[in-house]
């Protein structure tokens, strides 16, 4: 199956612990995938599903820091989940990590179809598009990727609480001045105990991005967690983000 562009390259992450293939042209992996994957606390023998999984990233990222994790990636372009596919065997992780074609805001029967039942997850991670429509990328692979609507994290989120077992988490990553549409849209979908993540580019900056955990049925009070800062006044990566984007650490969603 073609490449639009025609041209495909590879490309490391976590400092060589993985190596993604990705188009050349189009959407294209960055921090906030490591991000992402970083924030969700999943455990050996559970299963973890990311939605938009594109080539893999987020999802390949939480299966090679959690041995013994299932993972399903979720896309709906089928030349990027062929590419996940082939990332997850270039990477030895094709026995815990599988990729398939699908929308996310595909009917119950057709996850079912897949493989996805209702109630089968433990964790759901997302990089939900959440690009205004009336400025739509030009590249038909990126604006997949970034383009939203009004209903796109609603449905999204849905679709995530139909796949989770109760207590289950949905972990998501959006543009911090979203994060009143990302609350009242986890509050429709039934999520409580809600952790919020502010991501800062350097001191004294407003957030550019939040990390967001709900929790499936969960019933205890938001948390506003101390923020992430990316880089310092030298512009250089914290301590704490070099961790996470060269070693994999884990990043804590909770106040305890």
């Amino acid at each position: 199956m073609p490449v639009e562009g025609g041209r495909i390259s590879e490309d490391a992450l976590l400092d060589g612990k993985l190596v993604l293939r990705q188009p050349v042209r189009g959407h294209r992996f960055g921090h906030d995938a490591v991000l992402l994957a970083a924030a969700t606390a999943a455990r050996p023998s559970e299963h973890a599903i990311e939605f938009g999984a594109g080539v893999g990233a987020a999802g390949l990222a939480v299966a090679r820091r959690v041995e013994g994790l299932t993972v399903t990636l979720v896309e709906i372009d089928p030349v990027l989940t062929e590419l996940a596919r082939e990332n997850a065997a270039r990477n030895a992780l094709a026995e815990r990590v599988r990729a398939v074609c699908l929308d996310v805001g595909a009917r119950a029967a057709e996850f079912t179809t897949a493989g996805l039942a209702s109630g089968s997850a433990d964790h759901v991670l997302m990089n939900p598009p959440f690009n205004a429509p009336q400025n739509p990328p030009p590249d038909h692979a990126r604006r997949l990727a970034r383009t939203s609507s009004d209903e796109t994290l609603a449905r999204w989120l849905r679709a995530a609480a139909r796949l989770l077992r109760p207590l289950g988490t949905s972990t998501l990553i959006w543009r911090a001045d979203g994060l009143s549409d990302v609350l009242t849209a986890l509050a429709a979908a039934e999520f409580g105990a809600i952790a919020v993540l502010p991501v800062y580019p350097k001191p004294n900056a407003p957030a550019i991005r939040i990390l967001v955990r709900g929790v499936k049925g969960g019933r205890a009070p938001l948390t506003l967690l101390p923020g992430l800062l990316l880089a310092g006044t030298d512009n250089r990566p914290t301590k704490h983000v070099e961790a996470v984007l060269r070693d994999g650490d884990a990043l804590v969603m909770s106040g305890s």
